[in-house]
């Protein structure tokens, strides 16, 4: 096993996550890289050095450009805001660096299109912070869809629901800014649109209604002075997947009450099936053609059956959490930086997959029409 150095760019909550999965990812996986926490960047100096103490990072800085030109990072996690994801993507894939960049990869599909274009010209390795889809029971869900378990598929529907926007006292920030691409559809509609994808393959069409619900929020906070909201709170879509079935997707972050409402049901000729991230080691199960007098879901549970839940615990029931479900993804990475390959994903081509459907949610609202994917 090798050192590799990491450099991460953010100590905020994904920063943070970041920095806890690398540091378990070693021990986790046993054989892969040993990342190396070499360098961490922010601009706010008092959060820097908390995290360089904290999470025992060589050394730090304020200049993120200084971060992805140092010799000794070979791999460099973008945890900013979306609007400089771009930016400091290009910048380490023209550095030769192996990036990590949280989602959505970027404000528009062609800005994700150019990090795409550009990071396999360069031979990189890219991954996109989608780690709900390394939960364990997740991927058994796409093993029983691509089996044939399910029989045909005949719809889906997934949301993902938080309510840390329903305050409308919560001031203006960045993440209502139009230049940082669209509101929740992009925030949190981009996660069950993975899901999605992840599950049923790509999206062909779509019609999509986009609701802003508070329509205007403080400059600051405590201020009186008010500025107006552009961006939506809620998206609702109508969706048709490429293999013939349709569903629907909604994303919500003014969903009061939901801390973390991602989930499905996903239905099929044969049988079914539900999850919901509140109990994320769980997945229910339907099977058509059981005895009437013992019908129901049947309740999997995620054990060390599932891989790689046995990588963390031995012991079924005892249940993964959302550090765990991060340090998968970190760990993949590695191993695909290791083994010279594409990760299991996503990759940056994933994300301009998940980016296209939400460019055309937003036109579509727009247009108040049905719209294909392209």
């Amino acid at each position: 096993m090798r050192d590799i150095g990491v450099g991460i760019i953010g100590t905020g909550f994904m920063g943070q996550s970041h920095a806890l999965a690398y540091r378990a990812a070693a021990g986790v996986y046993p054989g892969s890289l040993n990342p190396v926490l070499k360098v961490i960047g922010d601009i706010n100096q008092e959060a820097l050095e908390r995290a360089r103490i904290q999470y025992g990072f060589e050394r730090s800085t304020t200049d993120w450009k200084a971060l992805v030109a140092d010799s000794e990072v070979e791999v460099v996690s973008i945890t900013t805001p979306n609007t400089l994801h771009r930016e400091q993507a290009l910048a380490a894939i023209a550095a030769g660096k192996h990036v990590h960049c949280e989602k959505p990869i970027a404000p528009t599909a062609a800005d994700a299109q150019a990090m795409t274009e550009a990071a396999e010209a360069a031979g990189v390795v890219t991954q996109v912070g989608y780690n709900y889809i390394k939960n364990p029971l997740l991927k058994l869900a796409r093993q029983m869809v691509e089996s044939g378990e399910l029989g045909e598929i005949i719809s889906f529907r997934g949301i993902h629901a938080e309510d840390y926007m329903a305050d409308p006292r919560l001031p203006y920030s960045w993440r209502f800014d139009p230049s940082g691409g669209a509101g929740v559809i992009a925030d949190l509609g981009s996660h069950i649109v993975g899901i999605a994808r992840f599950l049923l393959g790509p999206i062909a069409g779509l019609y999509a209604d986009l609701e802003t619900v508070i329509k205007e929020r403080p400059i600051a906070s405590g201020a009186s002075e008010m500025r107006a909201v552009e961006l939506d709170d809620i998206a609702r879509l109508t969706v048709q997947f490429s293999r013939g079935c349709r569903g629907s997707i909604e994303a919500s972050w003014v969903a009061t009450g939901r801390k973390m409402q991602l989930g499905f049901e996903l239905v099929g000729s044969k049988g079914s099936l539900a999850f919901t991230q509140e109990r994320f080691n769980e997945l229910l199960h339907f099977k058509a053609g059981n005895d009437p007098k013992y019908s129901g879901y049947q309740r999997i549970e995620a054990g060390p059956q599932h891989t790689p839940y046995g990588h963390f615990c031995k012991a079924p029931g005892h249940q993964l959490g959302f550090n765990d479900l991060k340090t998968i993804e970190v760990a993949e990475f590695l191993q695909a930086i290791a083994q010279g390959k594409d990760p299991e994903g996503p990759d940056f081509r994933e994300a301009w997959e998940i980016q296209k459907v939400v460019d055309t949610a937003v036109r579509s609202s727009k247009e108040g029409c049905w719209m294909p994917v392209s």
